[in-house]
């Protein structure tokens, strides 16, 4: 269990440190389309050959079922994965990478509110409390008191919103297209959706105009690493001796990370009332876990 659980602490924090990545390619004269593109291409550069190598193990081939979800599918569900890519990483442009990922964190109520809507799945109220607490805690940690509304960068948290409804719908679907399928090879057909939709909506340009060469490559890797490839794996590797219930209070060191990265290496500015907001909003993502944690330990 502690090594399960150390996979998916690791993985959290992985995704923690993408923000600040993000900014710092933006201080490089990197582009939108620079930065989605290029994680979207090279995850799907990667996870494709980590497929086929592991399909060379005899174990492996003997596990795998059949794959039943159509192709299709697959790639549709990936285009979540492209949104959220694609809304966030223009929040962070606009907004503070801390307040980006605060932004993202409200996916818990979003969640909640359209499993009530769609699946009609009524919310607990340990759930409602967390929802206020997540509300509570943004207002705090965003620093929405302490700024002046003139000086908020609306459309920023816009598409913050809009990222957080993405993940929202990509967990939703994620956990219920290709399950007979690998993790690997599942986020394999789901990152070519992804870049699919990305190289739609920004034509990859860096593949010809030299970007690659002069930094972008580099960079592209970093983000499809730590964004896409790393954690999916360690996650894929860790909730099963973790378990679920442990995994999703660990996986919460995402915020506190992003955090602290833009803070010590953005030097942006994280006052006091923020850090309260921070851990509001991690009280409430542990919250509900823990009441699960003591129920599963009766049994």
């Amino acid at each position: 269990m502690f090594r399960g659980g150390l996979l998916v602490f690791l993985g959290a924090c992985s995704f923690g440190v993408v923000s600040t990545f993000v900014k710092l390619a933006y201080k490089q004269g990197y582009t939108l389309g620079d930065v989605t593109g290029s994680q979207a291409f090279f995850a799907m550069l990667i996870l494709w050959p980590l497929y086929f190598l592991q399909t060379r193990s005899k174990a492996f081939r003997d596990q795998q079922k059949p794959q039943t979800t159509p192709t299709w599918k697959l790639l549709l569900a990936g285009t979540t994965n492209g949104l959220v890519s694609m809304a966030y990483y223009q929040c962070v442009q606009m907004t503070q990478a801390s307040v980006a990922i605060i932004l993202l964190m409200q996916f818990t109520w979003i969640s909640i509110l359209i499993e009530a809507i769609l699946f009609k799945k009524k919310p607990t109220l340990l759930q409602m409390l967390a929802v206020v607490l997540v509300l509570g805690g943004t207002v705090l940690a965003s620093g929405m008191l302490e700024t002046q509304v003139e000086n908020l960068s609306w459309a920023g948290i816009g598409f913050g919103m809009l990222a957080a409804l993405g993940y929202s719908i990509f967990l939703i679907v994620n956990g219920r297209v290709g399950n007979e399928l690998s993790p690997v090879k599942k986020s394999a057909w789901m990152l070519t959706g992804s870049t699919i939709l990305v190289f739609v909506v920004f034509p990859p340009v860096f593949l010809i105009n030299g970007s690659l060469m002069q930094g972008l490559g580099a960079l592209g890797i970093v983000f499809a690493l730590f964004a896409a490839v790393i954690p999916p794996v360690l996650f894929a590797k860790g909730i099963p001796r973790a378990g679920v219930v442990l995994s999703s209070i660990l996986s919460t060191v995402e915020l506190p990370v992003a955090v602290a990265m833009s803070y010590f290496i953005l030097h942006e500015p994280v006052t006091a009332m923020r850090w309260v907001g921070v851990g509001i909003i991690l009280l409430a993502l542990v919250l509900p876990n823990l009441k699960r944690k003591k129920q599963l330990a009766t049994l």
